[in-house]
């Protein structure tokens, strides 16, 4: 991979919050953060495109939920072809976590993730997608 410098003005409020979100997030310098921002963009430009993704969609949930976990199981059938995965991890006795790997056109993960999360008895959720192609 080639590698090119270039330089850029920007406004000291902006430049103030960019150092600030590579102490937040450990990085090594401003460039790192910057490429990490625009691969953060074109991820989320490829969602957008209908580009193939791949990804997880993470669950936390009550699993004495009633039906819950039949109603994650009727999703999961729906979707069987984007879903490579699921593994389940008991946090305590009522709350559980549950990742979901993925991959397929991104607007269809998208409606996955907006069916899961969406279920009553889902305290929080989250998809996640990187470029695949």
């Amino acid at each position: 991979m080639t590698v090119s410098r270039f330089g850029i003005s920007i406004e000291q409020e902006l430049l103030d919050a960019l150092d600030e979100f590579v102490v937040q997030n450990n990085f090594s310098n401003r460039s790192q953060a910057i490429r990490h921002l625009v691969n953060k963009n074109l991820v989320e430009h490829k969602w957008q495109c209908n580009n193939k993704v791949a990804g997880t969609i993470t669950l936390f949930f009550d699993p004495h939920k009633r039906d819950l976990l039949n109603t994650l199981l009727a999703v999961y059938e729906d979707f069987y072809d984007e879903i490579l995965s699921t593994q389940r991890f008991m946090l305590s006795p009522e709350r559980c976590l549950e990742i979901v790997a993925v991959k397929g056109i991104a607007k269809r993960l998208t409606e996955l993730s907006d069916r899961l999360i969406s279920i009553k008895g889902i305290q929080h959720g989250k998809l996640s997608m990187s470029r695949f192609d």
